[in-house]
């Protein structure tokens, strides 16, 4: 055995001793030990050991791509016992995709494209994990292509989701009525266009991280989602963090993990 194979399967005996580690989950990663990590389907290289590395497979972005590749793409991730991803999926596509994986959900309004494999997160010593929580919020209407890519991204996480549409901060009073669907969420991603201010608003509400997420939609002056950019980026709230812009994926991603990482902790907590 490589000495590389043998370290990895050390690290692994470690965490099952130290209780990190269920008997069930040791004995599935030592068997991927010296498996291939990147499965070559011709159009792409399929990054197999993204999950081990990030926490998450490796998702598709499907603008550029033929059904074709797309289709081989997805096989090897299922194959790999992967949920499957995909972004920037146009009508056209997701028509032929339903047709090869009629369980996939394909979101219009987001484009994307999901085929979930219904496997619950594990804790450590194997048991369920109730999945962390995430709000995604949207100033305007305008904004909700990339508030459900956003959620959808989420959603593919494993976080729980809850979406509150229409609360910009021209009508300051529609946030101020919603405030109690924030009690609990473990991330709020906040999409706006226009100047970008609500997601100072709501971090000045919640004592978690907010990923604030800029999109294209405004007048000339908005210079295509930059003017919300610059002004997310200049945020007095402390916990706003921000992606680029009409990035929901990245805003979902961000938050699924934020959110994955905290339910984790208080499952430890609990089994202490």
């Amino acid at each position: 055995m490589e000495k590389m194979h043998t370290d990895m399967l050390q690290s692994l005996a470690h965490r099952l001793l130290s209780g990190e580690l269920s008997i069930e989950q040791f004995v599935e990663q030592a068997a991927r030990i010296g498996r291939p990590t990147i499965a070559d389907v011709g159009e792409a290289q399929v990054d197999l050991d993204r999950y081990r590395r990030c926490g998450f497979p490796e998702v598709v972005f499907a603008q550029g791509k033929t059904v074709a590749a797309m289709e081989k793409i997805f096989q090897a991730l299922i194959h790999h016992g992967a949920d499957v991803l995909a972004t920037r999926v146009s009508v056209e596509q997701a028509t032929e995709l339903k047709i090869k994986f009629p369980h996939g959900q394909y979101n219009r309004v987001a484009r994307t494209f999901r085929i979930s494999l219904a496997a619950e997160p594990a804790g450590g010593d194997g048991r369920s994990i109730t999945p962390g929580r995430v709000t995604v919020v949207t100033a305007g209407t305008s904004d909700l292509p990339v508030a459900e890519e956003a959620r959808e991204t989420a959603l593919w996480t494993g976080a729980e989701v809850n979406l509150i549409q229409d609360v910009g901060v021209a009508g300051p009073h529609r946030l101020r009525a919603n405030l109690e669907h924030f009690d609990g969420a473990d991330a709020v991603v906040v999409v706006a266009g226009m100047e970008g201010a609500l997601p100072s608003v709501v971090g000045g509400y919640v004592a978690c991280p907010v990923i604030a997420v800029p999109t294209s939609v405004g007048y000339g002056a908005s210079f295509g989602g930059v003017a919300a950019l610059l002004g997310m980026l200049n945020s007095c709230a402390s916990n706003v963090t921000v992606v680029n812009i009409d990035a929901g994926f990245k805003g979902g991603y961000v938050a699924g993990l934020i959110a994955r990482n905290a339910a984790r902790a208080r499952s430890d907590r609990v089994a202490r």
